[in-house]
């Protein structure tokens, strides 16, 4: 492949990352709704039920502030995700979205360019909250911190791409709200984030080993225990949730690419 042909492949990439970056600038209420209604999640239902939940398959000692914390990082993932990807709505009804599909560039260009964009932002978001891991009780190592970011970059890759599945589809933000509300919360619910799979029903245990995001919770929960991996508690081991989160995300693009390949003008 000859540099023209990279540059040209690249270029519409580059561009709508770009794009993305410069619409969360301008668009601040965005970090609030994406960062800081975790964190609110995460401190009132942390400090609230420290007192009376103790997590089942951990180990002694740990309190449901602590526990609670790597499924906050995977919330402020999700809800960036979500505000990255409703702007497919957005720019149907603006006109853009029409401009870029009748552009002489691949869609799977275009859905690529998308899908990073909005994993970068999560990506910078879920770097924020990593810097509060003290106050949950977790020592990072820098080795931690770097598996950590990998883990984050899968998990948001694989949620952006799905959003793109839901967004190509939907003409409404209402209609693209109400199908992400039913699909997204209750697979981070069920990832592990909220509870831990031990002691719950059989059926209830299967339906979280089938969810995705459940493997890339189990990860970055023992990336941010590299050190100390009997700390992470009972959870799927870190080579298999890795490549599981992989192939969950590389799905998810191939599934948004298909559909906007169907898509017309």
């Amino acid at each position: 492949m000859d540099k023209q042909t990279t540059v040209r492949l690249a270029l519409p990439v580059m561009t709508l990352w770009w794009r993305e970056m410069v619409r969360f600038c301008r668009q601040r209420s965005r970090l609030v709704g994406a960062f800081v209604q975790p964190v609110l999640f995460w401190i009132l239902l942390g400090a609230g039920l420290s007192a009376s939940f103790r997590p089942p398959g951990m180990p002694a000692g740990t309190a449901y502030l602590e526990y609670f914390y790597p499924g906050i990082i995977a919330l402020i993932l999700l809800f960036t995700t979500i505000f990255a990807t409703i702007s497919v709505v957005e720019d149907r009804r603006e006109g853009f979205l029409q401009a870029v599909l009748v552009a002489p560039v691949s869609r799977a260009s275009i859905v690529l360019g998308q899908v990073l964009g909005g994993t970068t932002l999560a990506l910078l978001q879920g770097l924020l909250f990593l810097l509060l891991a003290p106050f949950a009780g977790i020592s990072l190592t820098p080795l931690a911190v770097l598996t950590a970011i990998g883990v984050m970059f899968l998990v948001a890759f694989g949620l952006t791409s799905l959003g793109l599945v839901i967004a190509w589809r939907i003409d409404s933000t209402q209609g693209f709200h109400a199908i992400m509300n039913l699909i997204l919360i209750p697979i981070w619910v069920l990832s592990g984030a909220f509870f831990p799979a031990s002691n719950l029903p059989g059926w209830l245990q299967w339906v979280m080993k089938l969810n995705p995001l459940t493997y890339g919770v189990a990860a970055l929960r023992r990336c941010l225990y590299l050190g100390n991996p009997a700390l992470a508690g009972d959870v799927p081991p870190l080579l298999s949730s890795l490549v599981l989160t992989a192939v969950f995300g590389l799905l998810a693009f191939l599934a948004a690419t298909a559909v906007a390949r169907r898509s017309t003008t």
